[in-house]
């Protein structure tokens, strides 16, 4: 056996058929298909918490030709998913590799209903790429069926990690997407949306008086707290605080792992299989530093601190596995709360109509309601070209701030400045009576933002954004405010006073990892198959390439590879069945 690390081990019986290694959705995922296949595994957490960032996200899965778009009258096929990732991916994934999960997909949502994790289509939300041939103009991201936690119980409960504070209304109530857009864009119902939310919350009183968190759950909690739940009925053995320290072989498979346990460390064998789950290397700086573009820090990603360090990237390239698209990111530009573990991340509110981004020029450079990985690209190669400081500053007026939240920030309507935390003025938020004194608070060029901010009232009046074309598509329309026209993203920006926010280069996590084919299976640097050893989620380079194809492009890959590996693990690898479209066209 080759452990090479020179510390003395303990074994550790009875042995295990699976052994996965992370908490996340596709971990999560794999061990619970592998136990309805009849194996018996075993799912080994590094933190104290279970559901790593899969937790604290949205919870969306992109599953192109899913089983609920007919129910919304949309049509989807294979071929045309395949079209889609296949451009967006841009020779960085394997034509099998795409093909493989766009034909699963849909099989692994089912396959989440049965066990008790129920989606529900988002049909109006667009693919990110409208303009790329086979993207959808909605329906292929899902979304999770509000969970009810009683299912899961508070002691299991008390084992998922919380979500983020800017996914809770007033810090206690959580939302889901369909709730969170109707508010943002300040549809009618929204307000009695609100009531009902809130009404629901404090009128269940037993629940309650057992814990402040909420009974009603939704996004990653809903879909991790499902998960967490089904994993439980198994009796699927979870041992959290259980970091990896590396693998085990035995002539060339890999046959095991050695983990840190109760301040030992013990060697643990899988009879089938491990699989690796653990996500990415976004929280480990040097790491950042050898790989991602410069400059970058841990601290402006928006995952759990301590998490995501890329053990298990550095353990599986150990034992020959080959690493690909490590430049990469899952991008998003963030900011910093104090008292907050992490940078929250802003999905959203820098689409709504009435704000710019600008650089220290005080100059637009992107459109600021196209997706946000797009958005964080632009950071850098704005930075790239004009130097200084790679943040920018997302700049709105009083009008915006009235209507609209942003950040931590609830609307003035709500929660006006007096009520707003002391510490949050430049820290959180700037403020100026006049645009050129919020460019001096700000550091900013006080001419080019006055003339970015005329040039947007400019283009507000007129609907049509000449620089970016912001609001130019139908993805960019999501998130715009449904009573403003022309353009619902496009709003003045003349009303003071005025108010900026900063916004850093963060993430969600890395894309690059380790080479995986069509069944999750390892691979080495010469594409020869490492025994024994599969990956999946962020720990694995992503199938999409450098692209983020839809909302849900993290998820859904994580567990649909997790839900084909078991099928080779078994013996029964699920077979291509459009190999057609691998075919090279004449």
């Amino acid at each position: 056996m080759t452990k090479g690390d020179g510390v003395q081990h303990q074994q550790l019986d009875p042995e295990f058929d699976v052994i996965v290694v992370g908490s996340g959705a596709g971990a999560l995922l794999a061990a619970i298909r592998a136990s309805d296949e009849g194996f018996k595994p075993l799912v080994i957490e590094k933190t104290e918490l279970a559901g790593g960032t899969s937790a604290i996200s949205g919870g969306g899965i992109w599953i192109p030709d899913n089983h609920d778009m007919p129910k919304a009258g949309l049509r989807d096929s294979v071929e045309q998913a395949f079209a889609y990732v296949k451009a967006c991916a841009k020779g960085l994934a394997s034509d099998e590799r795409v093909l493989a999960y766009v034909e699963t997909a849909r099989h692994m949502a089912r396959y989440l209903s049965h066990i008790g994790v129920a989606y529900r289509c988002m049909p109006h939300y667009s693919d990110y790429y409208p303009s790329v041939v086979g993207a959808l103009p909605g329906g292929r991201t899902m979304d999770p069926v509000d969970f009810n936690a009683s299912r899961l119980g508070l002691d299991g409960l008390s084992l998922m990690r919380p979500t983020n504070p800017g996914q809770l209304i007033f810090g206690r109530m959580n939302i889901n997407a369909f709730q969170a857009r109707s508010m943002l864009v300040r549809e009618r119902k929204s307000k009695f949306m609100l009531l009902w939310i809130m009404a629901r919350y404090f009128l269940d009183y037993p629940w309650r008086n057992k814990t402040r968190r909420d009974r009603r759950l939704t996004g990653g909690q809903a879909l991790i707290g499902g998960l967490l739940t089904a994993l439980r009925q198994r009796d699927i053995a979870l041992w959290l605080q259980t970091p990896l320290q590396s693998l085990v072989t035995e002539n060339g498979r890999v046959t095991g792992v050695v983990v840190q346990k109760d301040g030992q460390a013990i060697t643990l064998r899988a009879r089938h299989a491990v699989i690796l789950g653990a996500g990415g290397f976004e929280r480990n700086q040097e790491m950042r530093e050898s790989y991602l573009p410069q400059p970058t820090d841990q601290a402006w990603t928006a995952t759990p601190p301590q998490a995501n360090t890329g053990d298990a990237i550095r353990a599986g390239a150990a034992v020959g596995g080959q690493l690909h698209l490590m430049a990469h990111t899952w991008g998003v530009p963030t900011l910093f709360v104090p008292k907050e573990e992490k940078f929250r991340p802003m999905f959203v509110e820098r689409s709504l109509p009435g704000c710019i981004v600008v650089n220290a020029r005080g100059e637009r450079f992107l459109n600021e309601s196209g997706p946000y990985p797009e958005f964080q690209q632009a950071m850098f190669a704005n930075h790239a070209s004009v130097g200084g400081d790679i943040a920018a500053w997302i700049v709105f007026d009083a009008t915006f701030r009235a209507n609209y939240p942003i950040g931590p920030l609830m609307p003035a309507s709500a929660v006006p400045d007096s009520r707003l935390r002391k510490s949050w003025l430049h820290t959180v938020y700037w403020k100026g009576e006049t645009l050129q004194e919020l460019a001096g608070h700000i550091g900013v060029d006080p001419a080019g933002l006055v003339a970015s901010a005329a040039r947007m009232t400019e283009f507000a009046t007129t609907g049509k954004d000449l620089d970016f074309d912001r609001g130019g598509n139908v993805f960019d329309r999501y998130y715009g405010d449904v009573h403003v026209q022309p353009n619902p993203n496009l709003a003045p920006i003349s009303q003071g006073p005025f108010y900026a926010m900063k916004l850093f280069p963060g993430d969600i996590g890395t894309k690059g990892g380790l080479m995986t084919d069509r069944d999750a299976r390892v691979l080495d640097a010469a594409g020869q198959v490492v025994a024994g050893l599969y990956c999946v989620g962020n720990n694995s380079a992503s199938v999409m390439g450098p692209a983020y194809p839809g909302a849900g492009s993290t998820l859904g890959p994580a567990m649909t590879f997790a839900f084909r590996a078991i099928a080779a693990i078994k013996g029964q690898p699920l077979p291509l069945e459009r190999v057609d479209l691998l075919e090279p066209v004449s």
